[in-house]
């Protein structure tokens, strides 16, 4: 490849990056500032704001909050999207296309009319301002990821290896549990994350479904901007970029790894 070709491909990826990241790390300066809102330039610097999200109250119950939701809701919506996946891709399944249609429709409706919809019928069922409510409403909006990594895993699994399994004298679940849940492992293990991402991110059916008890990360973000505009906001968001740049890290190094100790010619030059 030429020089110059190579070169301005380098260019227009650094481009590419400050353009999709560049406001992300925007924060991380604010967020070490010695004022008491939101100010650019710097009046000074100062740790206070880390001092404050490290506090039991309102910062780190409100974590706490979004990671046992988050782990409900990821465990509610890997069963059932993975048991979903599995039986839409059964090859005398009627309607499937419009089976397929209304799994995936809470990613299609906008989350606010799923919230409203959510609050009156979990009221109802005395789900509202509960954790069970707020992870199955995350579960809900979640298994349409977990439906559509895991269908597109299954597309390349071959159904003979089942049936081989079958006629060895295994059960459905024994035949499930060790030959094809192992091959489709990695799109169960990515519509989990796309879950569990998409559960610790959410902020507007929690605005409906969530009490005082059940208030989650996003939501604490949502009413300090609303209600205390300081950069305990911003200390926070840093870091939870830091926490979220050290498994990506790990896991950029351990695909480097695996590439090179699959190819290690690539690795000697």
């Amino acid at each position: 490849m030429p020089a110059n070709i190579r070169r301005l491909q380098i260019g227009f990826c650094f481009f590419a990056m400050v353009f999709l990241i560049g406001p992300t790390f925007a924060i991380i300066p604010i967020s070490f500032s010695s004022a008491n809102f939101l100010s650019y330039p710097l009046p000074g610097f100062s740790l206070q704001w880390y001092y404050k999200i490290l506090q039991p109250q309102p910062w780190m119950a409100a974590l706490l909050n979004s990671l046992i939701i988050g782990a409900g809701a990821t465990a509610v919506a890997t069963v059932l999207g993975t048991v979903a996946a599995l039986g839409l891709s059964r090859g005398h399944l009627p309607a499937r296309s419009t089976i397929l249609a209304v799994i995936i429709s809470p990613m299609i409706v906008p989350v606010v009319i799923s919230g409203v919809g959510m609050y009156f019928f979990f009221a109802k069922l005395g789900l509202v301002a509960s954790f069970l409510g707020l992870v199955l409403a995350h579960a809900v909006l979640a298994v349409p990821f977990v439906v559509i990594t895991v269908t597109a895993t299954l597309k390349n699994f071959d159904m003979n290896l089942v049936r081989a399994a079958a006629s060895l004298g295994a059960s459905p679940f024994h035949a499930f549990r060790t030959v094809t849940l192992p091959l489709i492992a990695p799109g169960v293990v990515s519509g989990a994350l796309f879950a569990f991402v998409f559960s610790f991110d959410e902020v507007v059916v929690a605005l409906f479904i969530s009490g005082p008890g059940q208030k989650t990360l996003p939501r604490q973000m949502f009413d300090g901007l609303r209600d205390n505009i300081d950069p305990s906001i911003l200390a926070m968001s840093t870091l939870l970029v830091i926490i979220s740049i050290i498994p990506m890290s790990g896991g950029a190094l351990v695909q480097k790894r695996a590439a090179a100790h699959a190819n290690p010619q690539n690795k000697s030059e």
